[in-house]
């Protein structure tokens, strides 16, 4: 989809030659482009949409300005976009052909009847494509436009929730049927994944068998590498599942209508799932039974169905220890700091108790790091009064990139720094502990330990290790920003 003026440049379409039957020109936003120029780069069809400004689009002008802009794209573009709503006059319907129409509609529903009822007024004018979407607000509520897909058996609709909350059914909807999968150029709009990432982390345009759908859930996940791990994996192996990004707010809500539920009424179950902040605490109270580590921590990262329940896991304790294996360093004996008492710290807590270390947990919020280190039955250090220089091994475990919430400079030389917070480029904790000359674990290399031991626990098997460490690596300069911790 073409929405920005960066992805204008030429090098962008270039990459879609092999890769996009589609490209969407959005002349709501972009103006008029001439397609020409796009024809010289790119040999698919093109199809013009002039989104209103009701339907979320940006055009607001009147009917008769808006028609004479369609009627001139017709003349231009292979497929011209008509909104359900405005568009479906006979002026427009009898000068352009049937096979050249795309009928949308964007709205608010959430029953698959209210699609249904739309369609069939769509289907009526006759159109080569048709698009529904919904604007949602929740992830469950994304179930319903994958209802109507899935009963109503045909080629040639697309349909999908929109937002933040319904990235996931976007991505899923081809597998029910849906003939395209949209995705943007620049990156700019984190709702829409953009086509590198539709290719490098799901395998699009392929469509490969599919019985599971697993996936990471969490507040703000859109940005994770997660799928492109496992989605890799699950190519590598030839596992027939997929692994999607379900951002969510409400854990119970969605646990109990999509993960119990609604994508089994689809035919294609969730048998696992990765669980990310702030949802550890509400993944482990789900489970019917729990692993020691979960339950000696109090949260959980992983759920995976046993039968008719779940069982709860952390994958945090034993990904540091597998990525503290990687440093030619002695754990044992040290003494230890962990900075953060969320799930991720706590695992690492107990990981590094499990290696011979001596942890001793710090927080900002005293009273909660307090509560959580006499849980643990650790010793407790308020940040405001902790000082580095007395722990040869420290693990930041707060969402902090810009700068360390601690004193490296404070850290003896023969330290040991664990990073938990992945992010485009190194953090402050990071940047600083390699320029005093530290053993790092950055978390990149704690990404890559986490998601095979979160492979391991979601399919019994091993992750290709080496071509997950390549993927990753080709993804560590993402959309600006993005930082994400375990």
């Amino acid at each position: 989809m073409l929405s920005t003026a960066s992805a204008r440049g030429g090098m962008d379409l270039d990459a879609l030659r092999n890769e996009a039957d589609l490209v969407e020109v959005r002349a709501d936003i972009l103006g008029e482009v001439d397609p020409s120029w796009l024809r010289c780069r790119f040999g698919g069809r093109l199809v013009y949409c002039l989104r209103s400004r009701d339907r979320g689009g940006r055009f607001e002008g009147p009917s008769d300005v808006r028609r004479a802009r369609l009627l001139a794209a017709a003349e231009r573009y292979d497929v011209v976009d008509l909104e359900a709503d405005h568009d479906l006059v006979p002026e427009l319907l009898t000068r352009i052909p049937a096979h050249r129409r795309r009928v949308s509609w964007h709205g608010s529903a959430v029953e698959p009847g209210t699609f249904h009822r739309r369609f069939g007024r769509m289907a009526a004018a006759g159109a080569a494509l048709y698009l529904l979407t919904t604007a949602v607000s929740r992830a469950e509520q994304a179930l319903a436009p994958l209802r109507f897909l899935h009963d109503l058996g045909r080629p040639d609709v697309t349909a999908f929730g929109t937002g933040a909350a319904g990235v996931w059914s976007r991505l899923l909807a081809p597998w029910l049927g849906a003939p395209v999968v949209f995705g943007g150029l620049g990156g700019e709009d984190p709702e829409v994944p953009t086509v590198a990432q539709l290719v490098g982390d799901y395998g699009f345009p392929r469509l490969r068998p599919l019985d599971t759908v697993n996936g990471i859930v969490g507040r703000s996940v859109l940005g994770s590498k997660s799928p492109r791990a496992h989605n890799a994996g699950y190519r590598a192996l030839g596992i027939p599942a997929v692994y999607l990004p379900f951002q969510v707010e409400d854990f119970g809500g969605f646990w109990d209508e999509v993960a119990e539920s609604g994508l089994a009424a689809l035919g294609i179950p969730m048998r696992a799932a990765t669980v990310v902040s702030p949802h550890k605490e509400a993944a482990l109270a789900t489970a019917g039974t729990a692993s020691p580590a979960a339950r000696g921590c109090g949260a959980a990262n992983s759920l995976v169905r046993r039968g008719r329940s779940w069982r709860a896991d952390t994958s945090n304790s034993p990904a540091i220890s597998r990525a503290l294996a990687g440093v030619d360093e002695p754990v044992s004996g040290r003494r230890a700091a962990v900075i953060g008492c969320g799930g991720a710290g706590r695992a690492a807590a107990l990981a590094l108790a499990g290696c011979g270390a001596e942890p001793v947990l710090v927080n900002r919020d005293r009273r909660r790091g307090r509560s959580v280190a006499e849980m643990l039955g650790l010793e407790f250090v308020p940040l405001d009064e902790f000082r580095a220089d007395g722990y040869s091994l420290l693990v930041h475990a707060t969402p902090m990139t810009d700068r360390a919430p601690f004193l490296p400079s404070e850290l003896p030389d023969d330290a040991v720094v664990v990073d938990m917070v992945y992010a485009p480029a190194d953090t402050a904790v990071s940047s600083e502990a390699r320029e005093r000359g530290l053993a790092v674990v950055d978390g990149w290399d704690v990404l890559l330990a986490d998601a095979g031991c979160q492979f391991h626990l979601m399919t019994g098997r091993h992750i290709p290790t080496e071509q997950t460490r390549a993927l990753l690596q080709a993804g560590r300069t993402p959309r600006g920003g993005d930082v994400r911790s375990h």
